[in-house]
């Protein structure tokens, strides 16, 4: 392993991706007889830009990366799966990722037919780099690190993240769906120094828009070039594309939001630490509390029970009896505590 090229499955690297006029036109055209649309009922009529110009755009300037290195998917999760078709070879290569964290790295490996390899975290939920070491070999194409990690919550140290570039050369997906409630500044402005890194984010958290399913991923122009290759060629929807670009006009507001959610995170915390069957409140760089308690499944059932519902995550590897809790609204999270109070 070593360049880029070097990494991309054969099969890919050989790969004539699908055209269309679009893709090879540049401008605006004043009669589209090109696609086998219906002339009628505008603007829905028309298959969305294959390329997403005037969203990345956009994202270009308020992430101040070139659009030359954004991939835009039907959720993070298209990003996943298109990064593991086109960098493993099914039945030879591997990939590895942190123990516990985002159930889709593991479910797209065995989609794909590609071994997935777990390590367990600390005890306090950091990095192991001994054992992220020994997991991986010359087969690994991908190790994914979800930074702030769900469902523990922590962001992992910067230092740590950079160590592993010293001895591992395929690609390291760094998960930033919820950074913008850590704080922190995260990775994105590393890709220009780490070509074999990938940074995903996503508008389903702190931007709220969960429901159009729009998924970010920044990373040197060769890996876009493949994840380009393979994607369909309108993988994202017009609708998707008109919606993002409105909430992206409104990054004050999502600030304002994130606020919110952080102050209120805080508060939950405070709360939570003087209920008697609370046994730990774990830190959070996310929208969401880890918590452990007396019995997991009993509480997960009251609180289903009186229609509130949260994640019992007590199967996920280190968080036996441990709850999670997405931060909703004051209302929302004064009704939880109200319920909890009573239990």
């Amino acid at each position: 392993m070593g360049s880029i090229n070097s990494l991309i499955r054969k099969n890919v690297r050989n790969l004539k991706p699908y055209s269309s006029a679009r893709d090879e036109y540049e401008g605006e055209a004043a009669v589209f007889l090109d696609a086998n649309e219906n002339p009628w009922f505008p603007p829905l009529n028309r298959y969305p830009d294959p390329r997403q110009r005037a969203l990345k755009k956009i994202i270009s300037r308020m992430r101040a990366v070139s659009e030359e290195n954004i991939f835009l998917g039907n959720g993070s999760d298209e990003a996943i799966d298109i990064l593991i078709r086109g960098f493993c070879e099914p039945g030879s290569d591997n990939v590895v990722s942190i123990d516990p964290s985002y159930g889709m790295y593991e479910v797209t490996a065995a989609i794909s037919g590609v071994s997935y390899r777990k390590v367990p975290l600390k005890d306090n939920f950091g990095l192991d780099q001994v054992a992220l070491k020994d997991a991986a070999d010359n087969n690994t194409r991908i190790i994914f690190l979800c930074s702030p990690n769900n469902p523990t919550g922590n962001s992992f140290l910067y230092s740590d993240i950079n160590e592993i570039f010293k001895w591992y050369s395929g690609l390291l997906v760094v998960d930033e769906a919820y950074i913008d409630f850590s704080g922190k500044p995260g990775f994105l402005g590393e890709i220009e120094n780490f070509e074999r890194l990938v940074v995903l984010q996503t508008l389903s958290k702190a931007w709220g828009r969960a429901g159009i399913r729009l998924g970010m991923a920044f990373g040197n122009e060769e890996v876009i070039r493949v994840m380009n290759k393979i994607k369909p060629p309108y993988n994202i929807n017009s609708l998707t594309i008109q919606e993002a670009i409105r909430t992206l006009d409104k990054e004050d507001e999502k600030n304002q939001r994130v606020k919110e959610i952080v102050d209120t995170r805080n508060m939950l915390e405070k709360k939570l630490e003087k209920l008697p069957m609370v046994r730990k409140i774990y830190p959070s760089d996310a929208n969401f509390l880890l918590v452990r308690v007396d019995d997991a499944d009993k509480l997960y059932k009251y609180l289903s029970d009186n229609k509130i519902i949260v994640r019992n995550r007590s199967k996920s590897t280190g968080c036996k009896n441990c709850i999670r809790i997405t931060i909703g609204t004051r209302k929302e999270i004064d009704l939880l505590l109200k319920t909890l109070n009573d239990y």
